[in-house]
């Protein structure tokens, strides 16, 4: 089982995203995923500066670096920062958009197909493998057993199965809008948000009326509110065929976290139970951790 690290979903200034990687750099990780995919806004770091900074990780680590494509394109100024990052010539590319599978495949080029691409059955995944997709990260609603379904259709239409890599731990991303809640939050227009989510480095939480934690708001994002994590449920991980788990980043904590993924990776014991969510792993409200409320 190999170990990734996400894309950062938040909005971090250019010397916290400077500290995180010089972090991560050490760290047990094989893939490392480089880029914006939330806010065309969000300026950092530019495409060159995340070509740089996926030069520098390679330079010091074994871990594979590929760039993250935005999720949802709405101006012609972000197809042409999308040509550009197909264009890079240098690192993989991981599709959030059809409009990056279509510039990908016109370019014969290989590609991770995202998951925000909503691939749901074998027969849209083998579409995309006879179109260059090397590694499927399937939305992260998906059960165990839907994945297993989808890739035991992959078999039965003779094709070879790709790399399986699952969203293990993380606030999820559930939902793109053309709005951004962040500016909205802050009663501000989002043509001029004053990049307002710099300032909510987790994103914004947001409960119910009854104080109920029900999705943390990130720009154009909404994500759940708890943490999903795996860890737990490593077994399941290995017997559906998962090759990656992806960690996706927060700003506190994420070496330890890491570190534990990679010390059950190793061999050591799976925590009986961890914080956080699992419900969608299970088949369930996303927003459960079944062995809590005894459903599995």
């Amino acid at each position: 089982m190999k170990l990734s690290l996400g894309p950062v979903l938040f909005y971090w200034d250019k010397e916290h995203l400077g500290r995180f990687y010089a972090d991560m750099a050490g760290l047990p990780l094989d893939v490392i995923y480089l880029g914006e995919t939330v806010c065309a806004k969000r300026r950092a770091f530019s495409l060159d500066h995340w070509l740089g900074l996926g030069r520098e990780l390679q330079a010091c680590s074994a871990a594979q670096v590929v760039l993250s494509s935005l999720t949802l394109i709405e101006a012609a100024s972000e197809l042409s920062s999308l040509r550009r990052l197909c264009d890079n010539g240098e690192l993989l590319v991981e599709a959030n958009d059809m409009g990056a599978v279509q510039m990908l495949i016109e370019r014969k080029l290989p590609f991770v197909g995202g998951p925000a691409l909503n691939l749901y059955n074998g027969h849209a995944l083998v579409q995309l493998l006879d179109a260059g997709m090397q590694r499927w990260v399937p939305p992260v609603e998906c059960s165990q057993g839907l994945i297993a379904d989808v890739l035991e259709q992959v078999r039965e239409l003779g094709r070879p199965l790709p790399e399986v890599e699952i969203f293990a731990y993380g606030h999820l991303p559930l939902a793109y809008s053309a709005r951004c809640f962040t500016a909205r939050a802050e009663n501000r227009p989002k043509d001029d948000c004053q990049f307002c989510c710099i300032n909510y480095p987790d994103g914004m939480a947001l409960s119910s009326q009854e104080g109920q934690a029900l999705f943390t708001l990130n720009g154009i994002q909404t994500m759940s509110a708890e943490v999903t994590n795996l860890l737990a449920d490593y077994p399941g991980l290995l017997a559906c065929g998962a090759d990656l788990l992806r960690l996706s980043p927060r700003a506190e904590g994420m070496v330890e976290v890491v570190k534990a993924f990679d010390q059950v990776r190793q061999g050591a014991t799976p925590p009986l139970y961890v914080d956080g969510c699992n419900g969608y792993w299970h088949g369930r409200a996303g927003m459960l951790r079944v062995e809590e409320v005894g459903l599995c």
